[in-house]
C-alpha cells in the first residue's frame, strides 16, 4: 500500500480519535500534571496503544499525522489577523509551543463524528479494506484458469519401413557434439520400427491481471519434459524411480487494448489465425504483436495483424574457445496477415485469411575453411543449425571442413553440424465454413494451403543429405508445398454433460513447405515430408471435464518408406 493512500486512510480514524476523546480532555488552564508532549493528541494515542486499542504501527503514523496538522493549523493560525473576540476565557502563554483544544458543543461534536463515520465506511466499502468476509479491491483484477490433461499414447510402426540408418535424427546432432562423419559408428537415429507406449499429463496455470486503463498482463506455467517449443506433455516414468517433474514459464506478456486495436509483447499464443499445420497449438511467440479490427458492416468486420518474434539471438561469447569472436546470427520471424470474418447469412459464417511469414537468416551459411581438430572446436556458422527441429526439413553440411595432414586428408575428424538447406518465407491461405442451422449442432470446413516462396529446387538438389531417392542416395525429392482440409460435426464447445463432436481431416505436407520445428508435433510423430488422415471424437463427461479419442494415420511423401499410426485417448479438465 502506498503512503498517500494509508495516510488518506488513517485521517479520519485520527478524527475519530480526537472527536472521541474531546469530551475528557481538560480545560486548557485546569490544575493538572505536566504531559510527557505538549501535543495532547499524542498523548492520547499513546494512551490508547497501552491499553490495546490501536497496533503500534498505526499509531506512529497517526501522531506524524498529529504533528503534521499541528503545524499546519499553527502556520495558519499565525497568518490570519487576531480575531475580535475568543472562545477562550485565558490567553494562551506568548512563548508555548502548547495548541490549545478550545470547547466544541456536543450537538457539533456529534454531528461531525457521524459524517466522519460515514466517509470512513464508505471509503472502506468501496476499497474493501475493512468489509467482513470480503476480499481487497485488488483481487477482482485477477482471472485465474488452468486445465489438466492426462493421455495414454500407442506410436505403432508396421513392418516394411526403412531402418537401414535412412533417419538421422538431426536434433540430437545439432544440439549437441559435432557428429564425426568419417567415423565407423552411426549417427543418433529416429525410432522407425519398434511400437511404443506412454503415459503422458499436461498441467497448465495462468493468470490474467488487469491494470486498468486498458492493460493487462499475464502468465502462465506449464509442465514439459523438456524445453521443446511445441509440446507441454510430461511422459510418465522417463526419469524413472518416481522423480520430480519440472515446471516452465510457458507465457508471460503485457498487451494494450482500445476499442479497435491491441498490442502484445513479451511471450504469447500465436496472434495469427492458423490452423497446427503452420504452427502447432502449443507454440508461444516471443517478440511483439500487434492487431488491429475494422467495422466494416455487420457483415463483414476485417482485421489485420503483425509480428516480430526472435527466433534465435546469437550466444554474447560465441565462439566461447578463443578470444576473436564470430559475427552474430540473429534469427526472426517477420509475418503479416490480412482476413475477415463474414456473416454469409443467418446460419451461415465465414473467416479467411491470407498470411506472410518471412524467416530471416533460418537457412544454414556454409562456414569458412577451417580444419577441426576435436569435437570443441567451432565453426563460424554453427550458430545457423536449428535450435530445436522435428523431422522432414532438408538439411546440409555446415562446416567447410578443409582435409589437411591433421584430420588425414579428410579421412578423420570430419566433426560436423547440419543446417536447413532452404529458407523459408511462407505465404499461407486459410478458411473456414461454419453453418448453425442445426443448432446444438454445427458443421465446420476448415481448409488452409502454403507455398514456401523461397524454395529452390536446383540450389537445394546441390547440397541435401537427406530427403533423397530410393536408398538415400538418388536425387533429391523433397517440396515447398502442403495442405490441410478438415470437416468437424457436433457441438461447437462442450459445455455440458452429453456435448459431442467428431472430426475427419487429411493433410499433405512436403519436406520444405513450412519449419518442420514449428509445426504440429503430434502428426507423424512431429514435422514434414507427411501425408495422411487424422479421425477423433469427444464427449463431456460434466461442465469441465471431457473425454477425446484421436487416430492419426501417416505415410512419409519422399525418401525411404516410413508410415506410423497414433492413437491417443485424453482426459481432460479445466479449472
Amino acid at each position: 500500500m502506498s503512503e498517500r493512500n494509508r495516510a488518506s486512510r488513517l485521517r479520519p480514524l485520527l478524527l475519530l480519535v480526537l472527536l472521541a476523546c474531546v469530551p475528557v480532555m481538560p480545560a486548557a488552564d485546569a490544575a493538572a500534571p505536566v504531559p510527557p508532549s505538549q501535543n495532547l493528541t499524542i498523548n492520547l494515542i499513546r494512551r490508547l496503544v497501552q491499553r490495546g486499542v490501536l497496533p503500534q504501527a498505526d499509531a506512529d503514523d497517526l501522531m506524524k499525522l498529529a504533528e503534521a496538522d499541528t503545524a499546519a493549523a499553527k502556520a495558519e493560525a499565525a497568518a490570519q489577523p487576531a480575531p475580535a473576540t475568543t472562545v477562550a476565557t485565558t490567553p494562551a502563554p506568548a512563548a508555548s509551543d502548547t495548541v490549545r483544544v478550545t470547547y466544541v458543543p456536543e450537538f457539533v461534536r456529534k454531528q461531525i463524528r457521524d459524517e466522519v463515520k460515514q466517509e470512513v465506511l464508505t471509503q472502506a466499502r468501496d476499497e474493501r479494506w475493512a468489509a467482513p468476509r470480503s476480499f481487497p479491491e485488488w483481487v477482482s483484477r485477477y482471472t485465474f484458469f488452468g486445465d489438466f490433461r492426462l493421455r495414454g499414447e500407442g506410436i505403432f510402426y508396421p513392418s516394411g519401413n526403412d531402418n537401414t540408418g535412412a533417419f538421422p535424427n538431426f536434433n540430437a546432432i545439432n544440439t549437441g557434439s559435432p557428429f564425426d562423419v568419417a567415423g565407423t559408428v552411426f549417427s543418433p537415429q529416429n525410432n522407425v520400427d519398434q511400437n511404443r507406449q506412454r503415459e503422458r499429463l499436461r498441467v497448465r496455470l495462468g493468470a490474467d491481471i488487469d491494470m486498468g486503463e486498458g492493460y493487462t498482463t499475464g502468465i502462465r506455467i506449464a509442465t514439459g519434459e523438456n524445453n521443446s517449443p511445441v509440446t507441454t506433455n510430461q511422459s510418465l516414468g522417463t526419469s524413472g524411480g518416481f522423480s520430480k517433474y519440472a515446471i516452465w514459464l510457458d507465457r508471460a506478456f503485457i498487451k494494450y487494448r482500445s476499442a479497435n486495436w491491441s498490442i502484445t509483447a513479451g511471450r504469447f499464443d500465436s496472434p495469427f489465425f492458423a490452423t497446427q499445420m503452420i504452427f502447432d497449438e502449443d507454440l508461444g511467440f516471443d517478440g511483439v504483436a500487434a492487431a488491429a479490427k475494422i467495422a466494416a458492416g455487420e457483415k463483414l468486420k476485417p482485421f489485420a495483424t503483425l509480428g516480430a518474434f526472435p527466433v534465435f539471438n546469437s550466444s554474447l561469447n560465441f565462439s566461447s574457445i578463443q578470444p576473436a569472436k564470430f559475427k552474430s546470427q540473429d534469427k526472426w520471424l517477420l509475418g503479416g496477415q490480412l482476413g475477415s470474418d463474414v456473416q454469409v447469412s443467418k446460419d451461415l459464417t465465414a473467416k479467411m485469411g491470407a498470411a506472410y511469414y518471412y524467416f530471416q537468416n533460418i537457412a544454414g551459411k556454409l562456414s569458412s575453411p577451417f580444419t577441426p581438430v576435436s569435437a570443441q572446436d567451432n565453426g563460424d556458422t554453427d550458430e545457423t543449425r536449428p535450435a530445436f527441429a522435428q523431422t522432414g526439413n532438408t538439411y546440409f553440411p555446415l562446416r567447410n571442413i578443409v582435409p589437411n595432414v591433421l584430420n588425414n586428408f579428410g579421412t578423420i575428424n570430419q566433426f560436423q553440424y547440419f543446417g536447413l538447406a532452404t529458407p523459408f518465407q511462407e505465404l499461407v491461405l486459410n478458411g473456414r465454413l461454419d453453418y448453425n442451422r442445426l443448432e446444438p449442432i454445427q458443421l465446420s470446413l476448415i481448409g488452409e494451403w502454403v507455398n514456401n516462396l523461397a524454395f529452390h529446387r536446383g540450389a537445394i538438389r546441390k547440397k541435401a543429405v537427406n530427403n533423397l531417392g530410393p536408398g538415400g542416395t538418388g536425387d533429391f525429392v523433397g517440396g515447398q508445398n502442403g495442405w490441410n482440409v478438415e470437416f468437424k460435426l457436433g457441438s461447437a464447445a462442450l459445455t455440458q454433460r452429453g456435448d459431442w463432436n467428431a472430426s475427419l481431416g487429411y493433410r499433405y505436407l512436403q519436406s520444405d513447405a513450412v519449419v518442420d520445428g514449428f509445426t504440429d508435433s503430434d502428426f507423424g510423430n512431429g514435422g514434414t515430408n507427411l501425408e495422411g488422415f487424422t479421425l477423433g471424437g469427444s464427449y463431456a463427461l460434466s461442465h469441465r471435464t471431457w473425454l477425446k479419442l484421436l487416430w492419426i494415420s501417416t505415410n512419409n511423401i519422399a525418401g525411404p518408406r516410413y508410415k506410423n499410426d497414433i492413437i491417443q485417448f485424453d482426459f481432460n479438465g479445466k479449472f
